[in-house]
Formats: structure tokens, C-alpha cells, sequence
């Protein structure tokens, strides 16, 4: 059976590829189908390279010894800031073994336990993270008709995510993998660490994402809901079509005024090969109201994902910039090591690359720096001097 139809056989059935093994206890009392290992997970499959870095968890390549299968283990710590993180870890596995049954969201198959750490066994995708060909140079990078195929795919898996009512509130490139190398793979969706259920009878409001994937209502404490997400997707197709942040300012102070006050447009030299149904697609997402967003269905269903054909670039006008009555540039708390008049500048047309923190590019000289990567806020304390109120 391909390892693909396995896996969610597998998952689907509440049953881990060590179901029956030693050292495993049932997953039941944790309010989880798999069950959680204590024996050596070193005993059973043997590490090889790291994938990927966070602040508190790492990724290996590993491999099953009575195998050979390729896997990918993410290792976290129980312990966060001397706070005991053991119940987000659950929380996590719980919304993987929810989304087991979609082609485009990653796998899990088993679960280990040591005193330090948990460890999740994971589908292995072999072609990596989309970001590495957002910052790439420009004969390896995305064009308009790999971006219309990878975000349908995208987009599939964020529906399928939305029509249970999860929501994933960390999408950006480096959350989204491919099965083989571009442009040949397929799209899986990973990192479910910050993933909330949402009901209509209870409101989420939350800091959590990464500074320039958030929606403005992460930023004003306002509820969350499936169209925060949407706007992600917005940033994520800008990203992907051009290899630039719409939003990024020179801190993360000016980056979030920007977003408060849809601070972003079109610039020519950037969008001088894009469609204009690609423009609208974006445009589409990039609203400051929730409600007025369009959905992952409505998305599917957008010309630019819908088309044979694509119209040439004709918009390169500018979007909204004025700030909100409740929302005035001279609200934000100062940071000290910015100038002031950073902090008052409007965003309009003009671009900074974004640059690649060595902690997450494998070759910092041979990646151009357009790329800032951060890592997603955890809690509140982490911005609290940095919001847009």
C-alpha cells in the first residue's frame, strides 16, 4: 500500500504503525487515538539530518530501522519558559489526528514520550518547504502557473481545516511543504502548534501568527475566526508571486502599522509579469473587515485559480493607507531604538527585501536576503510593546 493511502488508513482507524508494540500507552487517557510510546524511540528508528528549527521544538529526518521508510520527527519540549506545555503538545497531536484523512495536510503516525520531550513521527516531505523557492534566485523560483497550482492545493487543505471549524492562524511558507521536489510536488500542510477550534458560542482572541502573516484583528485583540486565515493566504499569494512581503517595515513596530492600516500595493517592478485576476485575487483577501474576506470555497472558485488563460497586469494602484480613528499611528507605543519618523511613514510603494535569519536558512551566503523570517508569537507578554491598539 503506498505509504501516502497508509498513513491515513492508519490515522483514520485510531491506530499509530506501532499499534500492539511494547512501551506504548493508550492514547485514551490523553484524548488522543494514538498511542503515546515510553520506550526508545532510538530503538526504533535511527536520525539522520535536521529539517527545521523553532524556539522550542526541532525537526529530523529519521529512519524506521525494520523498514528503511524515511519519516519526519518533530521533538518538543514539555517544558516552555519553566511552564509545563505537555497539554498544547496533546492539543496539537488532536487537531493532526482531526485533519488524518486530507491528501494535503501532513501525517502522523506515531507518538513518543521521554521525561524531556515529546516526539511526533511525521510524513516525511521530501521537497521541503515552499519558502526555500520564495527566496530563491529567479530561475529556480515560483512563476504565476506553479503559484495557481500549489495555492488550489493550499486552499484545499485550508477548507477542508475550515469546514471543521479549525483554524490554523500560523500559515506562511515555512508551513508548507512538498512532496517532491518543485515543480513536481504536492502540497502538505504542517505545523498545527497554534491550531484553534472555533464555535459560535465562544469568542478566541488571541496574539498568536508570525508579524507578517498576522490580520489586523490578531494585532487590535479582536476575535478570530476562519477568515483570519484568509488573510494569510492574501500575504502568502503576494509572497509567492513575487518574493516579497507586502507588509515588511524596518521593525516590527512599523510592520504592524502597516497592516493596521493596509498599507500595501502593486508596485510595477514587482508585478510587471502578474496577472490582473492574480491582483484580484489577492485584493480579495487583503480586507481589514473579517466578514468582508473571501472564503477558502469562495477562493477555489476565484477566476485566477479558475482560468486557462490569465489577463496581462493593468493595476498597479495603491490600497487604502489611512489609519483607523481607533487605530492612529500616534497611538503606538514608542520604541526607542526606531526613529520617529519611521514609525509615522506611511508604506506606499515602496519595498524593502525581506531578510533570511540564519537561524532558519540551511546556506545563509547562498540565499538571497529577501527573506525575514520570525518566529510565531506564543503569547501576549512576546508584543505586548509592539501592538497596534
Amino acid at each position: 500500500m503506498p505509504q501516502q493511502e497508509r498513513a491515513r488508513t492508519l490515522a483514520g482507524a485510531g491506530m499509530s504503525v506501532s499499534g500492539g508494540e511494547s512501551g506504548a500507552e493508550p492514547g485514551a487517557g490523553h484524548g488522543i487515538r494514538h498511542p503515546v510510546r515510553t520506550d526508545s524511540f532510538l530503538g526504533v528508528y535511527t536520525v539522520e539530518e535536521e529539517l527545521g528549527r523553532g524556539k522550542f521544538a526541532v525537526v529530523k529526518k529519521c529512519r524506521r530501522k525494520s523498514s528503511g521508510q524515511e519519516y519526519a520527527a518533530k521533538f518538543i519540549r514539555k517544558r516552555k519558559k519553566g511552564k509545563d506545555c505537555r497539554e498544547t503538545i496533546l492539543h496539537e497531536i488532536r487537531i493532526l489526528e482531526m485533519s488524518a484523512e486530507h491528501c494535503r495536510l501532513i501525517d502522523l503516525f506515531e507518538v513518543f514520550e521521554t521525561h524531556n520531550e515529546m516526539i511526533l513521527v511525521l510524513e516525511y516531505a521530501a521537497g521541503g518547504e515552499i519558502f526555500d523557492h520564495c527566496v530563491t534566485e529567479e530561475d529556480d523560483c515560483f512563476n504565476e502557473k506553479d503559484v495557481v497550482r500549489l495555492m488550489r492545493q493550499i486552499l484545499e487543505g485550508v477548507s477542508y481545516l475550515h469546514e471543521r471549524n479549525i483554524i490554523h492562524l500560523d500559515l506562511k511558507p515555512q508551513n508548507i511543504l512538498l512532496t517532491k521536489p518543485a515543480p513536481a510536488g504536492d502540497i502538505k500542510l504542517v505545523d498545527f502548534g497554534l491550531a484553534r477550534r472555533v464555535n459560535v458560542h465562544e469568542e478566541i482572541r488571541e496574539i498568536v501568527g508570525t508579524p507578517d502573516y498576522v490580520a489586523p484583528e490578531v494585532l487590535s485583540f479582536e476575535p478570530l475566526s476562519t477568515a483570519t486565515d484568509m488573510w494569510s493566504i492574501g500575504v502568502l499569494a503576494y509572497v509567492m508571486l513575487t518574493g516579497h512581503s507586502p507588509f515588511l517595515g524596518d521593525s516590527k513596530q512599523e510592520t504592524f502599522l502597516h497592516i493596521s492600516t493596509l498599507a500595501y500595493d502593486f508596485p510595477e517592478e514587482l508585478f510587471l509579469d502578474v496577472s490582473a485576476d492574480a491582483q484580484d485575487f489577492i485584493k480579495s483577501l487583503l480586507i481589514k473587515e473579517p466578514e468582508d474576506r473571501a472564503t477558502a470555497k469562495e477562493c477555489l472558485l476565484h477566476p485566477w485559480l479558475c482560468a486557462a488563460s490569465k489577463s496581462p497586469a493593468i493595476d498597479f494602484s495603491v490600497a487604502p493607507a489611512e489609519p483607523q480613528p481607533s487605530q492612529s499611528r500616534d497611538s503606538l507605543p514608542h520604541d526607542p531604538s526606531q526613529p520617529q519618523d519611521a514609525l509615522r511613514s506611511p508604506f506606499l510603494g515602496q519595498r524593502r527585501p525581506l531578510d533570511c535569519n540564519k537561524e532558519n536558512c540551511k546556506d545563509d551566503a547562498a540565499v538571497p536576503k529577501r527573506f525575514k523570517f520570525d518566529d510565531s508569537f506564543v503569547s501576549i507578554q512576546e508584543i505586548k510593546r509592539e501592538l497596534v491598539y
